[in-house]
């Protein structure tokens, strides 16, 4: 170990320099003299960033994935072709002459009463909103098929951009690249990455009587453990520690390691030589190092009182007490979340196991499950609340805390059963806001400003009805909803009941889209192009899901119309752009960002409010409060405007124009 000296220097001489703060105040004001905190930044290639840490927040440049596409081997049908299939009444369906299989571009329609063979991966034909497995149909020839059960609009489907939407942040700044990551960085193609450039801490002991481990003992010497132990932790935390050795106590060697240590790293970390001894020698040295000097010496913790803290021309040096017990304690406490800032990772975090399963999570009966889950604080306790991207999804890997099994002889986990969660990470820091409801790409603008302050932030998107259920059952913090209610003409308000409040967010433009150069819908206003998409059977629309605010939105615009499309579901504004873009719809209802990112002409159809439902109960959280303030702040608004957004400004405001019909 390594122990206090005891070499020459006048005791009195050290009396202005050991005044016991507070571990507060002593991290306050070495916080101060630190200043902000700039990470250096450099780029690396995605082969070689595995370990480090993202500088910046990384947004999908693409949909992932980049096409409809089917999950089994089957075929692609058209789902209200088969409404009355069953083992006594199956459907006979004609097949077509293609067969699909990954990296396959599909060249004939699904028109009705066809299929066409699709492999798992296939990209789903124009025409066809569902997949049915080959053991659920017989063979009837090479040019037709038996369909023995029904299927459902969506059936073994993956939506464009049901896993990541081009333009969303799917790693943040401050999030270590593991395996994980690696494989969601090069799903969305990414080959480079901004990474934190790992703060050098220097790290020197000091004492006559140390030796290192490897040499032979000698009286009254001891071995240097401080050395190895800090060198790992540092390491540990993000840094890279650069050992340089025992320094003897003599001043003007410690001086020259110390100087050469400054000069080479961005952090000098010292054990030994802090104490009230005579041989100290460390605090007269850093008095002629640079401004400001020592800021603390001394700290109110046990153990750890006699560690000390300076700050010159910019770099901190740390002594940590001899023994090493009181060295790793106080490293960790209060030298950690400095050496963390500095290597751009959050603060750390502590891990959990069991959690209450807020939501019925539905599972196939023969098979046992894993489900990915993300936990957050419920009313009694963690919640691990399911990722429900599918078996698939980058995302539900990566952004999972752990996972739940469910064994092959339940059908589900029941709503409020306490589980245990398997971990996918020793530690699991429990998110300090959590979102859950629609999913808007401005809402990546409002949280940032609370990730850079170190909060960390859990969203989910389920839709705004799955926010408001969610915010009824206390399960987050805040959900953005954006509900049309007929009744008032309003938006969000009317849907708010007992235990939620209403905060304003911002508006964006819903319209149509389509590709250019339609005559269809080309110099034609939203009724115009309505009437003209419904009166034409080769116009093909895409839908939204149920429970979406923009599937209230379209079936208000329909009335009772049902146009061909109107049950290809997907659960994105990018998925319906996607699927115009592709020809396998010829028209969806989106907003202006989206539109103009995947390069679609886009006819105004109203302006929609995406406000958040705040639960009452947990307005006084921290983070709830931090993000209601970047939400009114002048850089919040600046940077929605710039996106394509338009921050609102009045409650009065909320009542909107009657949509065409």
């Amino acid at each position: 170990m390594t122990g206090p000296s005891s070499s020459g220097g006048k005791a009195a001489e050290q009396d202005q320099f050991l005044t016991v703060l507070s571990r507060e105040e002593a991290m306050a004001r070495f916080e101060a003299a630190l200043g902000p905190i700039a990470i250096s930044v450099e780029e690396r290639p995605l082969a070689e960033a595995l370990g480090a840490v993202l500088a910046r927040d990384v947004g999908a440049p693409v949909d992932v994935p980049p096409f409809d596409r089917s999950n089994v081997d089957g075929f692609a049908v058209r789902s209200s072709d088969l409404v009355a299939a069953g083992a006594a009444t199956p459907v006979r369906l004609a097949l077509n002459g293609e067969t699909i299989a990954c990296g396959t571009v599909p060249r004939i329609a699904v028109e009705i009463g066809t299929s066409t063979t699709i492999a798992t991966g296939g990209p789903m034909p124009r025409g066809a909103d569902a997949v049915v497995m080959v053991e659920h149909t017989h063979a009837l020839g090479d040019d037709a098929i038996e369909v023995q059960r029904s299927a459902s609009p969506g059936q073994f489907v993956s939506y464009a951009g049901s896993d990541i939407a081009r333009g969303e942040v799917v790693l943040r700044a401050g999030t270590p690249i593991g395996s994980r990551e690696i494989g969601m960085l090069a799903a969305c193609g990414i080959a480079q990455v901004c990474v934190a450039r790992k703060p050098r801490v220097a790290i020197l002991s000091t004492g006559n009587e140390l030796m290192q481990p490897g040499e032979p003992p000698r009286p009254a010497g001891i071995y240097d453990t401080n050395g190895a132990i800090v060198s790992a932790a540092v390491a540990e935390n993000g840094g890279v520690g650069q050992f340089l050795g025992a320094v003897p106590d003599d001043e003007a060697t410690l001086e020259d390691a110390m100087r050469q240590a400054l000069s080479d790293c961005d952090m000098l970390i010292l054990s030994g030589g802090t104490s009230k001894g005579a041989g100290d020698l460390t605090h007269r040295i850093m008095a002629r190092l640079g401004k400001p000097g020592i800021v603390v010496h001394g700290v109110a913790l046990k153990p750890g009182k006699p560690l000390c803290l300076a700050v010159c021309d910019g770099k901190p040096i740390v002594v940590l007490p001899g023994f090493p017990t009181s060295a790793m304690f106080t490293f960790h406490d209060m030298i950690v979340p400095v050496l963390r800032r500095m290597a751009g990772l959050p603060p750390r975090a502590e891990a959990e196991v069991e959690a209450t399963i807020p939501v019925r999570i539905a599972s196939e009966l023969g098979r046992v499950e894993f489900v990915m889950v993300s936990l957050i604080e419920g009313q009694e306790g963690l919640a691990a609340y399911p990722t429900g991207k599918g078996s698939g999804a980058i995302t539900s890997f990566s952004q999972a805390d752990g996972f739940v099994r469910i064994e092959a002889l339940a059908d589900h986990q029941p709503q409020g059963s306490i589980a245990k969660v398997t971990l996918l990470a020793p530690h699991v820091r429990i998110p300090d806001l959590v979102i859950i409801g629609s999913h808007c790409t401005g809402l990546d603008l409002a949280v940032s400003p609370l990730v850079r302050e170190g909060r960390s932030i859990r969203t989910l998107a389920v839709g705004s009805l799955g926010g408001l259920a969610a915010a009824r059952r206390g399960e987050c913090d805040l959900a953005p909803i954006h509900l049309f209610d007929s009744a008032t003409n309003s938006y969000n308000v009317p849907f708010l009941g007992e235990g939620l409040e209403f905060v304003p967010g911002w508006r964006r433009m819903q319209g149509i889209v389509f590709r250019q150069g339609d005559k269809r819908f080309e110099g034609r206003d939203a009724q115009a192009a309505l009437r003209v998409a419904l009166a034409d059977p080769n116009c093909l629309m895409v839908n939204r899901n149920q429970g979406a605010g923009t599937r209230v939105l379209i079936d208000r615009l329909l009335g009772k119309a049902r146009p061909d499309g109107y049950w290809n579901q997907p659960r994105s504004h990018n998925a319906v752009a996607a699927a115009v873009v592709q020809e396998r719809a010829d028209w969806g209802v989106t907003i202006a960002p989206v539109a103009q990112a995947s390069g679609l002409d886009f006819i105004p159809l109203t302006e929609e409010h995406y406000d958040f439902a705040l639960v009452t109960a947990r307005k006084d959280r921290p983070a709830v409060r931090a993000f209601l303030g970047a939400l009114k702040s002048a850089p919040c608004r600046e940077a929605l405007t710039n996106a394509g957004f338009e921050p609102s400004e009045r409650l009065e405001d909320r009542v909107i124009p009657d949509l065409p019909r």
